[in-house]
């Protein structure tokens, strides 16, 4: 009883922030419900600043709920749209993802990023937006400045993209699949990808979308992938305040630790919706709930940043992300060009 007291008013104080973020998002689904929670948090914590009493119920919304969040995120997905879509579709979203955590790294290298925030603009730009971002961040326990920087960065250039594609696309004279399957690899959040894909035409908002719930089951080895490099800098890290460089090196990660118990709950999500047993109905309101939790989670996010933190990263993570996103466009379209798909 006394834990659920402490947390009621943090969780209560997310609520009525995801309440009206939902509704926002549902009026402007360009922008989205999570980036208004987001950016009303951050709001709020300027104008009326959070008192003690919220910190525990934030930090309960912001890492237990979000985690059940994205397990929710399961059922909206399938494992048979990775057949669906084919094998060109998959060719080009390897090559996207190599590109952006590939070059993501080593400009996070060149700009003397830390390498959690530079992780987290390449998950958002080259898997799902916000979604990727908000999926990483407790795996590799990002600080909460460096979500939100991560997450506004996506949303500017999603803005960029969903007017510009539409235009290129045309330019360019792509078919409606071709032009499907670019929007699908190289734009980040959901609800951009359905906005530029429809922009252009029906059949290409359709491949578009396939393309993008697809392309967010890289989440799955991505996540396990960052948990195990996690894991290993945590590890080098207490042997250096140890002494010895050497004891990093030859301690094994347990497996627990590297698969997080989350991403396991994620995947049986995917397999119970891909062999038909969660009814069209209920798995859309699934669906909402896992969208509304996320919401909630990126409210508390948004609470618990100080705007300062993210003004004193400066411009080099935005330039980070400009470039990632930019070479994520040009690699999904050479790709395709070697294919023969252009």
């Amino acid at each position: 009883m006394k834990k659920t007291e402490k947390v009621l008013p943090g969780i209560l104080v997310c609520v009525v922030i995801a309440m009206i973020s939902f509704y926002l998002g549902e009026q402007i689904p360009l922008v989205g419900g999570p980036v208004f929670a987001l950016f009303l948090g951050m709001v709020m914590n300027i104008i009326i600043g959070i008192d003690g009493k919220f910190n525990a119920g934030l930090d309960f919304t912001s890492k237990k709920l979000l985690k059940l969040a994205i397990i929710l995120l399961g059922f909206s997905l399938s494992i048979g749209q990775i057949l669906e879509v084919g094998k060109i579709s998959l060719t080009v979203m390897v090559f996207t993802l190599a590109a952006a955590f590939g070059f993501g790294y080593l400009f996070g290298k060149l700009f003397n990023m830390d390498w959690k925030l530079s992780s987290l603009i390449s998950a958002g730009t080259g898997i799902c937006g916000g979604s990727a971002v908000a999926a990483l961040s407790p795996v590799i326990e990002a600080d909460d400045s460096d979500v939100a920087y991560a997450i506004s960065a996506t949303f500017i250039f999603d803005i960029i993209m969903v007017i510009l594609f539409p235009i290129m696309g045309r330019k360019l004279g792509l078919s409606d699949l071709a032009y499907g399957l670019w929007t699908g690899t190289a734009v980040n959040d959901t609800s951009s990808v359905v906005a530029a894909g429809y922009a252009y035409s029906n059949e290409a908002g359709s491949f578009a979308t396939i393309v993008k719930l697809t392309r967010t089951l890289s989440i799955i080895p991505t996540v396990i992938i960052f948990s195990y490099i996690s894991q290993r800098v945590k590890a080098k890290e207490l042997a250096m305040e140890e002494g010895s460089s050497h004891v990093a090196e030859r301690k094994k990660i347990p497996f627990r630790d590297i698969f997080p118990y989350f991403i396991i709950f994620f995947i049986l999500a995917a397999v119970v919706n891909s062999i038909g047993l969660i009814p069209a109905n209920l798995g859309m309101n699934i669906t909402y709930i896992s969208k509304f939790l996320m919401i909630m989670a990126l409210g508390a996010i948004g609470l618990k940043t100080d705007l300062r933190d993210i003004k004193n990263s400066g411009l080099a993570p935005m330039l980070h992300g400009f470039i990632i996103s930019a070479l994520v466009v040009v690699v999904s379209l050479g790709v395709q060009m070697f294919l023969g798909q252009v």
